[in-house]
């Protein structure tokens, strides 16, 4: 699919414009730089204070040497992280974007996420799934997109299907499962060019809102119910698991379990996609939940604690069944045994080539 240029409109209705917007977002582009350690010079004629809209060809150059070098994962992060990041910067950043006459899969994928973020902060943060509708999408990128039609073209209608799909989905596993996330970005490179039209920005930003969200949901839904699982498994006395499938020891004491688990949650505030450390969270929920059938037989009988009441609701959602279960490919141990292995996987992993489209 392709764009005919002359359709294209220039995102700056003039050269003081586009100045304005290189000096809102150099501040930025130099503290990434920095944080990320990136090898290249200032530019000397945003740096002087007496710069003027006749340097835009060397600043042009300047900013397309950068965004070379700058990956996609790094700007998430960085964006996600710093104080710099706001509203009329995002919307700056969207803009420099979109103003570029040759763009490449690294432009694309920066500029998903620019939309994303800028559509996040811009609304109220309980506004409900429900309320969040292409008009509203439009209404909100408006500053950065301008005003468009909003009839979709057949060749989007598979987000939509998509969005159901996550939303209908109860753990983190069923999400990565389903593979949503692949689905979403392949139907992304699809459309070539024909993604920086405003109606395909707008219905790409929707759905990697909404996939945001429902990823987060779910990420906390399965800390919280191994958090459970493990305070029910030390009522029933049980003191270590065997976590080697989770790609962990044959013996993880429960204190390091939730230490783990702690440290995922500010871990993985900025990630979304079915990375390797997202994987050991969707494993040790199954070694969790697999645990909590295992064991429910040797349970002493009396009034269910609150705790243990949501373990069996968690393992129940993940698809367990008491009388059904298989054997699981695991031990629990209540001492670790003299030959366990530990794994070199360590809880605070980065997933650095992790990408949220």
């Amino acid at each position: 699919m392709s764009v005919n240029p002359e359709s294209r409109e220039s995102a700056f209705p003039d050269r003081e414009a586009e100045w304005q917007v290189a000096r809102l977002i150099y501040p930025l582009y130099c503290a990434l730089a920095r944080e990320c350690v990136i090898d290249v010079l200032p530019c000397d004629d945003l740096e002087k204070e007496t710069g003027a809209p006749e340097s835009l060809d060397s600043v042009r150059e300047w900013f397309l040497k950068m965004d070379e070098c700058i990956q996609v994962h790094q700007l998430r992060h960085f964006l996600q992280t710093t104080t710099l990041a706001n509203g009329e910067t995002l919307q700056a950043l969207i803009l420099h974007h979109l103003r570029k006459q040759q763009r490449n899969e690294s432009d694309r994928n920066k500029l998903d996420f620019l939309l994303v973020q800028f559509f996040s902060l811009s609304i109220p943060p309980r506004l409900a799934d429900g309320e969040i509708d292409l008009s509203c999408v439009a209404q909100v990128l408006e500053p950065a997109l301008g005003h468009f039609d909003l009839e979709t073209p057949e060749w989007l209608q598979p987000l939509h299907e998509l969005t159901q799909k996550s939303e209908s989905c109860r753990t983190l596993k069923e999400l990565f499962t389903c593979r949503v996330i692949e689905q979403g970005r392949k139907l992304k490179e699809s459309c070539d060019e024909n993604y920086f039209l405003p109606i395909a920005m707008a219905s790409f930003a929707r759905f990697g809102f909404l996939l945001r969200r429902t990823f987060f949901r779910l990420m906390h839904q399965d800390l919280n119910a191994i958090l459970d699982g493990l305070r029910e498994l030390e009522s029933r006395g049980i003191e270590g698991l065997d976590c080697r499938r989770a790609q962990f020891s044959a013996y993880e004491p429960m204190p390091r379990l939730r230490m783990i688990c702690q440290s995922w949650k500010v871990m993985f505030h900025a990630e979304y996609s079915a990375g390797q450390p997202l994987c050991l969270l969707v494993d040790l929920r199954t070694v969790v939940d697999a645990a909590l059938v295992k064991t429910a037989s040797k349970a002493k009988p009396g009034p269910q604690s609150a705790p243990a009441q949501n373990s069996r609701a968690a393992a129940a959602g993940a698809g367990f069944d008491a009388s059904l279960a298989p054997q699981p490919e695991f031990d629990i141990s209540n001492a670790p045994s003299e030959d366990a292995e530990r794994s070199s996987a360590a809880p605070g992993v980065r997933n650095e080539n992790s990408d949220s489209d």
